[in-house]
């Protein structure tokens, strides 16, 4: 971000500067601290003043809150798409730097053979030549364990300080070097334990890389209300009563309970108390009141994809587990401020022919003044 405002003029512009700027405004790293001293709690906090804030200007009711459409969706984390050939050269590298960092000296480096056994594999891959391909993977592997147990025979020989650090790195890549195509829990990225792999049945994007997150917004003028990250690939439906909790916590400031969630049938077979839960999986119990309502389930799509593109839910840089929870909370919390200045403008626009249309006809000036009032 900083990066952005230093090279952006209309970013310097609308921020208050009147010369072009060519340093930095803050340490980059300031921002990560103010983030992590905020805490999911903090982030949550911000979320839920932006919900007072659209209720305090009467942008919506408490009727219209206590209505909710929640759904899931993957925020990806920002990794390469992870194929074998790649992961086993990257922790290959990696543990060769550890040992230079630390003045450790490998028997054998293989910084010549890694490299061009990753390009081998992947030509042999784009041409479909899979029995090769997998010749050159077995002989990836076994350069990873080779430097792995190399590196491992002569840490034994360090202080405590040195194991530890170098331990983390030396247990990821053991899990690298062991893990198979059908297993489960694998490893998808050496700097990101905590990526899973997703599936959410889409045409052009089968499978996405990331954690599961869950989004909750008024069901008619789509207020995000509820905004958290699930890690562990949860079933949908076990996600419904923490989703719920949370966005009963959102909304204690202006005295507002959940009372109905539309939801998909990927919640089907899940109940929460007090809490009226809507799906087409019930038609046969369903008034015409509620098919209506069910009717206004879809419009939670468009709001994960202004998510996902205008406020950058679609790749989360942050770091770890608790990266992902801060950044799906930060996301919805920039897309209620750009609600509010939507509705905002909105209105400013509505009053403007108010008075216009009160100003060229016969109508009394009472009208637009509590019009402006309003």
């Amino acid at each position: 971000m900083c990066e952005r405002w230093l090279e952006n003029p209309y970013w310097q512009f609308f921020t208050g500067e009147v010369v072009f700027q060519t340093c930095l405004p803050c340490d980059p790293s300031s921002l990560t601290r103010w983030r992590q001293r905020l805490g999911e709690a903090g982030m949550e906090e911000l979320l839920a003043h932006t919900i007072n804030t659209a209720h305090a200007v009467k942008a919506v009711d408490a009727r219209e809150l206590s209505r909710v459409i929640v759904d899931t969706t993957v925020q990806e984390k920002a990794i390469a798409h992870p194929t074998d050939n790649r992961l086993l050269e990257v922790a290959r590298k990696k543990l060769v730097l550890l040992a230079k960092r630390h003045g450790i000296a490998l028997r054998q480096t293989y910084a010549r053979q890694g490299p061009a056994l990753s390009r081998k594999s992947g030509r042999y891959a784009h041409a479909r030549q899979f029995k090769r391909m997998r010749k050159v993977l077995r002989r990836q592997r076994t350069i990873l364990g080779r430097v792995l147990r190399d590196l491992q025979r002569k840490l034994a020989q360090r202080e405590s300080s040195v194991r530890e650090r170098i331990g983390v790195w030396l247990e990821r890549a053991h899990r690298l070097l062991t893990q198979r195509p059908k297993d489960n829990q694998k490893l998808y990225a050496l700097h990101a334990p905590e990526v899973e792999c997703i599936s959410k049945g889409k045409a052009r994007n089968p499978y996405e890389f990331g954690v599961k997150v869950g989004i909750a917004v008024s069901a008619r003028k789509g207020l995000i209300v509820g905004a958290r990250s699930f890690p562990g690939n949860p079933y949908d439906g076990d996600t419904l009563a923490e989703q719920l909790e949370q966005a009963r916590g959102l909304l204690q400031d202006v005295n507002v309970i959940p009372q109905m969630a539309i939801v998909d049938l990927g919640y089907r077979g899940r109940e929460v108390e007090g809490v009226q839960i809507l799906h087409r999986g019930k038609a046969r119990t369903l008034t015409r009141r509620q098919w209506r309502w069910i009717k206004r389930r879809q419009a939670v799509e468009p709001v994960i994809g202004h998510l996902k593109q205008d406020c950058r839910l679609n790749r989360c840089h942050l770091n770890g587990a608790q990266g992902d929870a801060l950044h799906v909370l930060g996301c919805a919390a920039g897309y209620n401020l750009r609600w509010l200045l939507r509705w905002i403008a909105f209105l400013r626009a509505w009053l403007q022919v108010v008075r216009a249309r009160s100003s060229t006809s016969s109508s009394p000036p009472w009208l637009a003044n509590m019009a402006f009032g309003a």
